[in-house]
């Protein structure tokens, strides 16, 4: 399952170019002069992207690189319109982020299932010559080309949508709690780092009501810095409500720890600290009562502080009373987040690759040649308005 959770796939997308319109002039045994009835060029297939709660990765997309729409048609005689070219339409799970691939800037969001966002618009038929007909000029000889594609290389990100966040250290007693309180099985070991990709749960709460919770892979200090697993799977708890901390009951510094936490957070977004936030002292049934002395801590960092052991079940139900009153709360209702641009590192090229490129961009193709159109000359006719 580690293998097949892809939350990070570049991809290259391109619209249908619109189709040229026609150039005809009407011809019948008993008609002489008919007149132009050249029909209009279809329009060129979009590239949509779509939600969908069931998919769960961006897995389908990792070894589809290319994901093209098709062309427009083109114009035929007695004003036959072209046929317009297929959509293309992505799938991705709900909580997916569009980045531009090569400026890293912001593009667009896909939250709900079922919505629908045009990433890339096909372009516009052109006009036959049948529109350009006057009083003047009645036998046009000239149609409007097809709006050329749009292309662009984009990133597609992944931010899991839960209610609870589970943030902590190695080992730490994440994956145990959430075993504990949800019908989730991640893998529970001895060692750091027994969890490599994110883990969702729904916790069952009273009435029949529920909230979901997700478990990602310890940070550790210096994670910022590519240490550990480093930051990447911070962006699964961007759109949390609540942050829920988690500090073993055998750490000698328990603050000191959370502190830490609190930073790499910060390092990472800065709008994270303004979540609700809550602390778990994880592992309490090792430790005697004396241990944790949770009011001075709550009093040293201003949230609230829980005594918890998933083994025995100390605190368990007090802990989702306390996470079910902070999602219950106004200010913690919308989940709104502003996504900052990627930062996109550039590819440095040597002269000669540079050399290599200026002559490859200097050839020219017959088949390009043919269908290459001088839009100048239909300026001002109706086409660029």
């Amino acid at each position: 399952m580690a293998a097949n959770f892809i939350d990070y796939v570049k991809i290259y997308c391109r619209s249908g170019k619109g189709g040229a319109g026609c150039m005809h002039l009407h011809r019948a045994k008993y008609v002489p002069k008919g007149g132009p009835d050249g029909g209009d060029g279809g329009r060129g297939g979009h590239i949509i992207l779509e939600g969908n709660r069931n998919l769960w990765t961006l897995l389908h997309l990792k070894y589809q690189k290319h994901i093209m729409a098709t062309d427009g048609g083109r114009g035929g005689e007695s004003r036959s319109f072209g046929k317009d070219g297929e959509d293309k339409i992505i799938q991705v799970p709900c909580g997916t982020v569009v980045y531009d691939g090569d400026t890293g800037e912001w593009i667009c969001e896909v939250k709900e299932h079922g919505e629908r966002v045009t990433l890339l618009k096909g372009g516009r038929g052109g006009l036959g010559n049948w529109h350009f007909r006057t009083a003047t000029n009645q036998a046009p000889r000239y149609a409007q080309p097809g709006e050329p594609c749009q292309e662009r290389n984009v990133i597609l990100q992944l931010k899991v949508l839960a209610d609870v966040g589970l943030v902590g250290f190695p080992n730490a007693g994440k994956s145990t709690l959430l075993s504990v309180v949800s019908a989730a099985k991640p893998e529970i070991a001895d060692y750091p780092f027994t969890t490599l990709t994110p883990q969702l749960g729904i916790v069952s709460y009273r009435d029949g009501q529920s909230f979901c919770m997700a478990d990602i892979p310890g940070i550790i200090e210096g994670a910022s810095e590519g240490k550990g697993l480093g930051l990447r799977f911070l962006r699964h708890i961007e759109r949390n409500a609540v942050l829920l901390f988690m500090v073993p009951a055998t750490s000698e510094d328990k603050v000191k720890e959370y502190q830490i936490l609190l930073g790499e957070l910060e390092k990472y977004n800065p709008e994270l600290l303004t979540k609700a936030r809550i602390l778990a002292i994880s592992k309490c049934d090792i430790e005697t009562e004396e241990t944790v002395d949770t009011a001075a801590l709550e009093k040293e960092l201003g949230i609230k502080v829980l005594r918890i052991s998933s083994v025995s079940g100390l605190g368990i139900q007090e802990l989702k009373d306390a996470l079910w009153e902070e999602l219950q709360k106004e200010q913690n209702q919308v989940i709104e987040i502003s996504h900052a641009p990627m930062q996109i590192e550039a590819h440095e090229t040597s002269s000669d690759e540079g050399e290599e490129e200026d002559e490859e961009q200097g050839t020219i193709y017959l088949n390009e040649v043919e269908e290459e159109w001088d839009l100048e000359k239909y300026r001002g006719i109706g086409w660029d308005q």
